[in-house]
């Protein structure tokens, strides 16, 4: 599955739920469609805090689709931690971490093995 970019609308929902559930965490994942980032999925079960969030492994879909996850950062640091890192490969391939104070551009992209990528935002 090559990404080449995240549907607009769908990184604008991911900025206003961090906004929305700070000082929370949240945690999700991300479907796409021919390439391209355009669905975000909140599993029964999820648990976001503060300094944390978790989804339940046996909840995922299993989907051919399943591009990776999305969660939120309140602290505002775009890197991720090495809880993040061993949380990344068990989700798919590319993962977003959304950074306080969720403005347009305090989102970053990391690959399964937290190494940083580039997205391109696709109207």
């Amino acid at each position: 599955m090559n990404i080449r970019g995240i549907r607009q609308s769908l990184l604008s929902l991911l900025l206003e739920m961090g906004q929305e559930s700070h000082p929370n965490e949240f945690v999700g994942l991300i479907r796409e469609q021919d390439g391209i980032m355009e669905e975000f999925n909140l599993l029964p079960g999820t648990i976001g805090r503060e300094n944390s969030a978790s989804l339940l492994y046996d909840m995922m879909p299993l989907d051919t689709h399943l591009a990776g996850s999305a969660h939120s950062h309140p602290n505002g640091v775009l890197r991720p931690s090495d809880a993040d890192v061993r949380f990344f490969p068990r989700t798919g391939r590319y993962h977003l971490i959304i950074g306080f104070p969720y403005r347009e551009n305090d989102w970053r992209c990391f690959t399964a093995d937290g190494e940083p990528c580039t997205l391109d935002v696709i109207p």
